[in-house]
């Protein structure tokens, strides 16, 4: 029996399903969803990002997504105050809330917390992302590799974003990265269940390739078109725009980008469920059917 608070949270890689079961969870429940997706809160961003449908935002509310605006410093820390006060939003009308997304770095944060590291200056973090854009990932790996040895051992060396965040880090404050890691957990006051939507390799990534075709159909080229003149910014360094920039730019043709695409979100999903499957309080779940899913989860959530 269910004693207190709880948040239901669907982790897994994209293109897994966790939307439609967020979707069919909080129908059941009664209540609103909050997502933890890093991409999703921006309003300028939309088929690429694949956000829930018009007609299943209105008819379920949904936190952290068109939250946002691409313009808006938007990390684990502002997700996790943001979330923290959505949850409490949501626990005055309903005992449950829903929590669904991949970026795993956000639902860390509203679970454990995150540690304070020091105010980084704004110059260095833009020297470094300035290098980053002319020199590219080849050099961002090497000269975290030669300042923070330690973290380079056990850094994700393929994600720009963590490497940035560790560069800055230690160049503004001549410290590692990890000296800022307490590994202490915040308690919250209320109850947390993590389930992972876990499908074969070939499904997902049949669901992957399927994803993208659907993509391009619905218009996302013109969407990336019609951002281009931001396509610098921190919002806009995704897959699925990156690559369409880069048609667009003529670097290379229409069907390579969509190619890239599917490549790179395949990429992306396998990082996913690598950081996932560290976490030992995730429970995992595996049904091609979607009322299966629904009653394992409730079943693991609440018994």
């Amino acid at each position: 029996m269910k004693l207190q608070k709880t948040v239901i949270i669907i982790v897994g890689p994209t293109a897994s399903g966790k939307t439609d079961i967020s979707l069919q969870l909080a129908e059941h429940f009664k209540t609103s969803i909050i997502s933890a997706d890093s991409r999703q809160c921006y309003k300028e961003l939309n088929i690429g990002v694949a956000k829930p449908s018009k007609k299943a935002l209105h008819s379920i509310n949904h936190y952290f997504i068109n939250s946002h605006s691409i313009h808006d410093t938007v990390n684990a820390q502002v997700f996790e105050e943001y979330a923290l006060k959505a949850a409490d939003e949501i626990f005055k009308e309903n005992d449950t809330a829903i929590m669904v997304g991949g970026t795993g770095m956000y639902i860390k944060a509203f679970c454990e917390g995150l540690d304070e590291i020091p105010e980084i200056d704004l110059s260095v973090r833009n020297e470094i992302i300035k290098n980053y854009k002319e020199e590219g990932l080849q050099w961002l790996q090497q000269e975290l590799k030669n300042k923070d040895p330690f973290f380079w051992q056990q850094a994700e060396q393929k994600n720009p974003q963590r490497l940035m965040r560790a560069l800055e880090v230690i160049t503004s404050t001549r410290r590692s990265i990890t000296d800022f890691r307490k590994n202490k957990k915040v308690q919250r006051p209320f109850y947390i269940s993590k389930i992972g939507i876990d499908l074969s390799k070939q499904q997902l990534h049949e669901n992957i390739e399927h994803r993208v075709d659907e993509m391009i159909q619905q218009g996302l080229v013109e969407e990336v078109k019609s951002l281009y003149s931001y396509k610098n910014m921190n919002a806009l360094q995704t897959v699925g725009y990156k690559e369409i920039f880069d048609f667009l730019d003529e670097k290379i043709i229409l069907p390579q980008a969509i190619a890239q695409i599917k490549t790179n979100t395949k990429q992306y999903a396998k990082r996913q469920l690598t950081w996932f499957k560290k976490d030992k309080d995730i429970q995992w779940i595996s049904s091609g059917n979607m009322h299966d899913y629904i009653q394992q989860i409730l079943k693991s959530s609440f018994n």
